[in-house]
């Protein structure tokens, strides 16, 4: 009898599994808005410099000039306009323009000797967004990279912490590292949300990346190791669709709190109460043996049994049968591998490179996408919208297409179409604001099947002995593509 049968002996899919995978669910609804949440608190105002004091030289020229007193007449002879007729976001005039106030005078042909920096600092458009971290620290102009900077960091962060909870998680268990990782996310988040300077922020931003890690990392380990094999592909999908859930909620959470600070707050908080009731949690019953906790892990098991209604069958285990049933675990746990093990032989090695060169392509197009929420035109927030949503029909036709196509063709179909709506899009003119939109949309749906395949792909391909590691090298929340393409979108 393998652990799969004893865990259907003890109350299969019961009510401990139903509540377990429930309250391990609902915390990634708002995990997943902080590998996002940067769409919103570092959003891009309109901006321009801040306009010079006129002094005397607005008495100077008031008898031949119309009168520059509305913001529309002082914009206008304050600030050049760029190429696309807009205010320029990083320059003023040295001394207003007076002649631009005429019906036929045009300021197109200024130059760089007539304009000057923006000294005094910038006005932003607060009519979207009350404040944003852009807004607070003045990240415009020739600072404008330290936005990507930041991002980069957080995904730094997420890439650390996959190989140090990763590590951490097999040797102290997953449901410490997992509470670990809840009070982290709240004490991290919520001193983002107070940071007094843009490098402390970038540090806490690091550090609830490396959170994000490892709630995803030992959340997915939990949700797996608990239910029968039969239904984990219902348990995984389900898993999936709170990460699609929680980038809708972005868009309303951001909507209902424009002040970056307000926004990692609300965040934040609730992280505090999963804390709290991660305790309940059962720890893996297979960690258990394999760390040679037996009796221990016969107790939760007779828990997991009393609480299915199989009091009966959980009375029944003691530690000899359940060493009896996992056996051949236990020896494999015996054998040492790392990540040297995923290019060993050439079968392995062929499958590492192309396992991890489609996570590669996949991610880089991901993050790509809606990292860059702004330039489409459209109103972020329905954006973000429309993106969260695509993956609903996007995460059901890439499960109908495994099962019946089979995992390769899916896989294939999934990575050639969003490589064909990206490409599209370089050749649509700039002003089709909508077929932009659409291919962009349709390419992040293609992105989302492909991660589904990916999941369960990887976990299929790879020797179960070295699932581990395939595991921390390929998964999406951490690859390592993700810091560097941030700082470059």
């Amino acid at each position: 009898m393998t652990f799969t049968e004893l865990l259907d002996r003890l109350g299969g899919t019961g009510r401990f599994q139903v509540l377990h995978v429930t309250l391990l669910v609902i915390p990634l609804l708002l995990t997943s808005t902080h590998n996002l949440l940067q769409n919103f608190s570092a959003a891009i105002p309109e901006h321009h410099c801040q306009i010079r004091l006129l002094g005397n030289d607005t008495h100077q020229h008031a008898n031949r000039t119309l009168d520059p007193k509305t913001e529309e007449d002082l914009l206008w002879i304050s600030i050049p306009k760029d190429q696309a007729g807009k205010l320029d976001k990083c320059r003023r005039f040295v001394t207003p323009q007076w002649h631009l106030l005429h019906s036929n005078a045009t300021n197109a042909n200024w130059t760089q000797a007539d304009t000057e920096p923006c000294h005094d600092g910038w006005i932003y458009d607060r009519s979207i967004f009350t404040n944003t971290i852009i807004m607070e620290w003045d990240l415009v102009c020739n600072l404008r990279t330290r936005r990507q900077m930041a991002q980069s960091i957080y995904m730094g962060g997420v890439l650390v912490g996959a190989l140090a909870f990763g590590s951490l998680a097999d040797r102290f268990g997953r449901k410490s590292v997992l509470s670990w990782s809840y009070l982290q996310m709240a004490v991290a988040g919520l001193c983002t949300a107070f940071s007094p300077t843009f490098m402390t922020y970038c540090v806490f931003r690091f550090l609830v990346g490396m959170a994000y890690s490892g709630i995803i990392l030992n959340c997915m380990s939990l949700v797996l190791e608990w239910v029968p094999t039969k239904v984990r592909t219902v348990a995984g999908t389900v898993v999936s669709y709170s990460a699609t859930i929680g980038q809708i909620i972005l868009a309303g959470l951001a909507y209902a709190f424009p002040d970056w600070r307000w926004l990692q707050f609300t965040a934040s908080l609730p992280f505090f109460a999963f804390f709290l009731y991660s305790w309940w949690f059962s720890e893996s019953a297979r960690w258990l043996v394999l760390t040679g906790k037996s009796e221990k892990a016969v107790e939760v098991l007779k828990k997991v049994a009393q609480i299915n209604g199989k009091k009966e069958e959980g009375e029944k285990l003691t530690t000899e049968v359940l060493k009896s049933n996992m056996q051949k675990e236990i020896a494999l746990s015996d054998s040492s591998y790392t990540f040297v093990s995923l290019a060993r032989t050439p079968t392995v090695r062929r499958i590492s490179f192309c396992i991890s060169s489609v996570w590669f392509a996949t991610s880089f197009s991901y993050y790509g996408l809606v990292m860059d929420l702004q330039n489409f035109g459209f109103s972020i927030y329905l954006i973000q919208v429309a993106f969260g949503s695509i993956d609903i029909p996007a995460k059901l036709i890439a499960a109908i297409g495994m099962n019946y196509i089979g995992r390769r063709t899916t896989q294939a179909l999934s990575v050639i179409l969003a490589g064909l709506a990206i490409l599209a899009n370089i050749f649509v003119p700039h002003d089709l604001w909508t077929l932009r939109t659409s291919l962009a949309v349709l390419g992040k749906g293609c992105l989302a099947s492909s991660f589904n395949c990916l999941y369960l792909y990887t976990g299929e391909l790879f020797p179960t002995v070295i699932r581990l590691f395939s595991t921390l090298a390929d998964r999406p929340g951490w690859d390592w593509a993700a810091p560097w393409l941030v700082w470059e979108a």
